[in-house]
């Protein structure tokens, strides 16, 4: 097909929202009014059987900056608030940035995690302010960034030091537009309110004139105006380009891209070439695209390359050999746990940092000593190593909770050839990518178990699948 077509393709597919698909499994009967069961199953089920991966993957990649934890909702029904918070960022995953702020401002799970939801405006009287937390995770975490930046993503200098790109007034100031936000409706007894947009509750919100990031918002305007003028100033600030660019590509591609390519990438996002702004269809299409993504050099290039999330793993192992939930609910659930478990689950964050920072570097390491960044590598220690070896374990031979398993046909067929088992797994799990050292390792194995042992066929397609998995050169993505 060529990448261009193939992406083409994946834009065009159809995907079933997370709420419908709680509607349809009955998760609005009152039982689960309380919780958030549901959430993990929707959400395993969408990464895993959905045929629409590339909307997978981009989602996931904007979920862990525009970040909720599921279990940090001050809400019922959670598992529909999660569901709005996805169903947002997949829905907008190729369309405009700007509207995907506004849907993630205006939605119920981002109010309540963010902690502005029934914000009030100031008080003179008792001294008390409204509450800052949205509007600088606003701007540090999903848009701007701390620092002023190049559009090649370096920092912007002066006198040697960064130059910081919003002030505590910018704060303070921005904080005021975000009061009087309230759900759209006091009915308790279902979920619906959730999926519909905040409204404003003139009684608490501020009306006075508001100044940040060198826009005004004029005294007396509406609720919507004043979000408005809010939002557009942040979009149109030169450091999104840059920041929401560097990111994308470190959470689909690479964690060091080079300037030039986060260049490349922010001009798109400045302008798609028809002079729109913040188009993420043609920004991913640039991340995918080019040369230091598509490249032999990326191959061989100690600097390229990202460790796979733990759930990226998993989702690898169940699509790469057709696994299938028996009672299609896909009982994955929370996989968070370091000792038993991946370390990650997905929509589980347990703050608004994300499981790891894109800035993180391992100390001590020579990814630290060649001034490098590894962001992955703050879920991984020795203890989630071997829980996560443990878990793929038990899921490739065993399935999961009963219920969901692959399907070894193809490579059982083979298994008494155990350069063809291997090559196949090699192929479907890494592109070919196993060293040639790491093949003959598994290949031995492989040949340890006898092809007239019990079981032999699958035991050795088993050893073949974890082994990869287990290695390095799996690990890390290129």
């Amino acid at each position: 097909m060529g990448f261009s077509a193939w992406i083409d393709g994946q834009i065009a597919l159809p995907r079933t929202s997370h709420w419908d698909w709680l509607v349809a499994n009955n998760y609005t009967a009152t039982t689960f009014q309380n919780n958030s069961q549901g959430f993990d199953n929707s959400v395993w089920r969408q990464m895993i059987s959905e045929p629409g991966q590339l909307r997978q993957r981009v989602g996931m990649a904007l979920s862990e900056i525009m970040v909720i934890g599921v279990e940090g909702l001050n809400l019922s029904w959670r598992q529909f608030a999660g569901a709005v918070w996805l169903d947002i960022l997949l829905d907008n995953a190729f369309g405009n940035f700007r509207t995907l702020m506004e849907r993630i401002t205006f939605s119920a799970p981002m109010a309540s995690f963010l902690t502005y939801l029934n914000n009030r405006r100031a008080n003179a009287a008792t001294g008390s302010v409204p509450d800052e937390n949205y509007a600088r995770e606003l701007m540090q975490l999903f848009t701007l960034g701390l620092y002023r930046l190049n559009m090649d993503g370096t920092l912007q200098l002066n006198g040697g030091q960064p130059i910081e790109t919003y002030s505590q007034n910018d704060v303070s100031q921005l904080a005021r537009v975000f009061t009087g936000f309230a759900l759209d409706g006091t009915d308790q007894s279902t979920p619906d309110r959730y999926r519909r947009s905040l409204v404003f509750n003139n009684n608490t919100r501020e009306t006075g004139a508001s100044s940040f990031l060198g826009a005004t918002v004029p005294a007396g305007s509406d609720g919507a105006t004043a979000v408005r003028i809010a939002l557009d100033a942040i979009f149109n600030h030169p450091n999104v380009p840059p920041f929401i660019a560097r990111q994308l590509i470190q959470k689909l591609v690479t964690s060091n891209p080079s300037p030039a390519y986060v260049g490349r990438v922010a001009a798109v996002f400045a302008d798609n070439g028809q002079g729109v702004r913040g188009d993420l269809l043609a920004t991913v299409r640039a991340i995918l695209l080019d040369g230091e993504a598509r490249g032999d050099a990326t191959l061989t290039a100690t600097s390229a390359g990202k460790l796979r999330e733990p759930v990226i793993r998993l989702t690898n192992w169940a699509r790469a050999f057709g696994a299938t939930s028996a009672g299609g609910l896909w009982p994955i659930g929370d996989t968070s746990s370091t000792t038993t478990r991946l370390g990650q689950s997905f929509g589980r964050s347990a703050s608004v940092f994300n499981f790891f920072r894109p800035g993180y570097t391992p100390p001590n390491t020579a990814i630290a000593n060649a001034a490098l960044v590894a962001p992955e590598f703050q879920i991984t220690n020795e203890l989630t190593v071997v829980s996560y070896v443990n878990y793929m374990q038990a899921a490739i031979q065993n399935g999961i909770g009963n219920d969901v398993r692959a399907n070894y046909g193809a490579l059982t067929a083979i298994a008494n050839d155990s350069a063809a088992l291997v090559d196949q797994v090699n192929l479907l799990l890494t592109a070919n990518q196993l060293s040639a050292a790491t093949v003959a390792a598994i290949r031995a194995a492989v040949d340890s178990i006898p092809t007239t042992a019990t079981n032999a066929a699958l035991n050795r397609a088993y050893t073949a699948i974890l082994l990869t998995m287990a290695a390095p050169d799996y690990l890390v993505q290129r």
